[in-house]
């Protein structure tokens, strides 16, 4: 216990001693192509490190879905050397702590422990690199995780809504389906394919490692080439995904929800790729028009009109494709119709109409502040280094994205929305109560 309070103290120290300095950092890949990121701050003695697989529901067979999300439980399963149930046990009773994580596009894996255990961290992830023990016991169990988590998910209110935007403004992109993917999917599959799946996604030239915190460099590049170069290349992935027509009428689209009593109402827009300028664009959109109580259609439909419970706009960024939605939740005996006409008539503003001085400073106030909080921990700037590297192809990004935000102009936004929110570029979904 003392260990373990001990390590949360020194988390807090980090949060508030690491500041929005440039994130100094050295990358390198080993012969096998594991790209290698290693970040020194020795400001306290906790280390983060983390394993990003360039893998994500995305690249899975169209028939076979939800094995991305489902490694992200199976690989904490055990190796030839840490025998099943035991991973919990080597990183609680050495003062760590683990999770993970998966998206469309990649997944996640990260330990966090005092810096003494930098050896440990390393051997810990080259073992689930080198030999994980994919066994039937093990692909039972987690089978019954991931329903468990499905069920909870579909049982939460508006649970599917983004489910079903998905799946309205994607035909053929991958991006139709679900992380979770499909329970009748994992349930056919047999041990070979999931052994296949491992074998095809989960190798060092489709990873980064990063290390970050209380580290020697020297030192911990000699125990990184240690554990890992031993590990074998695997082939390469081919990524050809057929492109999506452009939208050229409105998708009109209705769901239901057994757990909701008040509808919502969706206006969703297919964007450009989280790589582009005008995915960074999208994201002061959406701030300007939904991000506190301050916001455009905060103050218009939930304080002075009182026509909506909750209006809400965000910009999920992607690869290859981003998903800008934007909606709200009606107020009394407010209709769908008529919060969409209120919605659209500040979307038309925006696209006609320069913001005001005042409300750009504001935006460009959060993301000065978005921007000190991503690197304000360890664990933090781990998951940024990683992600810039996997999904942009940029390390540096994590100093210099704040940038491309700070030289987006109020003609640009005016003009991003000209271009993209158009009724007759978006999905406009019903999601409904469902009358048992």
């Amino acid at each position: 216990m003392k260990k373990k309070i001990f390590f949360f103290l020194v988390l807090l120290l980090i949060s508030v001693n690491l500041n929005s300095q440039s994130v100094e950092f050295e990358k390198y890949t080993l012969e096998n192509g594991l790209d290698v990121i290693l970040h020194k701050d020795n400001s306290a003695p906790v280390i983060t490190t983390s394993v990003m697989y360039h893998i994500g529901a995305k690249d899975e067979n169209p028939k076979k879905t939800g094995f991305a999300h489902f490694f992200e439980h199976l690989l904490f399963e055990g190796s030839k050397n840490i025998d099943r149930g035991q991973w919990d046990v080597i990183v609680n009773s050495n003062g760590g702590m683990y999770n993970a994580n998966t998206t469309s596009d990649r997944t996640y894996y990260y330990v966090v422990f005092p810096s003494n255990n930098l050896e440990l961290s390393l051997w810990l992830e080259s073992e689930r690199m080198l030999h994980p023990v994919i066994n039937q016991i093990g692909i039972d169990t987690q089978k019954e995780v991931v329903k468990e988590e499905k069920r909870r998910a579909e049982n939460g209110p508006y649970s599917k809504v983004f489910d079903e935007v998905q799946k309205g403004l994607f035909k053929v992109h991958p991006y139709k389906g679900s992380v979770i993917g499909e329970m009748d999917h994992l349930d056919s599959a047999t041990l070979e394919d999931f052994a296949a799946f491992n074998k095809k996604f989960h190798n060092p030239n489709n990873a980064v490692l990063v290390v970050a915190g209380d580290i020697d460099i020297e030192l911990t590049k000699s125990l990184i080439k240690k554990y890992f170069d031993e590990i074998k290349e695997g082939k390469p992935i081919v990524r050809n995904f057929t492109k999506e027509k452009p939208i050229t009428e409105t998708i009109f689209s209705e769901a239901f929800d057994e757990n909701i009593q008040i509808p919502a109402n969706i206006l969703a827009y297919r964007t450009p790729s989280m790589k582009t300028r005008e995915s960074r664009v999208f994201d002061m959109i959406s701030t300007y028009l939904s991000s506190g109580q301050s916001s455009i259609l905060y103050k218009k439909l939930v304080d002075e009109k009182k026509m909506a419970l909750q209006v809400f706009a965000g910009n999920n960024s992607q690869e290859d494709y981003g998903i800008y939605l934007i909606g709200g939740l009606p107020l009394g005996d407010t209709k769908l119709p008529e919060l969409t006409f209120e919605i659209d008539e500040e979307i038309e503003k925006l696209k006609s109409e320069l913001i005001s001085e005042r409300d750009f400073q504001k935006i460009q106030n959060i993301f000065e502040s978005q921007y000190v909080s991503s690197n304000s921990t360890i664990q933090g700037i781990a998951n940024s280094l990683a992600r810039y590297h996997v999904l942009y192809g940029d390390v540096n990004l994590i100093n210099n994205e704040i940038d491309i935000y700070r030289s987006v102009t109020r003609e640009e936004i005016r003009e991003v929305a000209k271009l993209y929110l158009n009724k007759n570029q978006r999905l406009e979904l019903k999601y409904l109560p469902k009358n048992n």
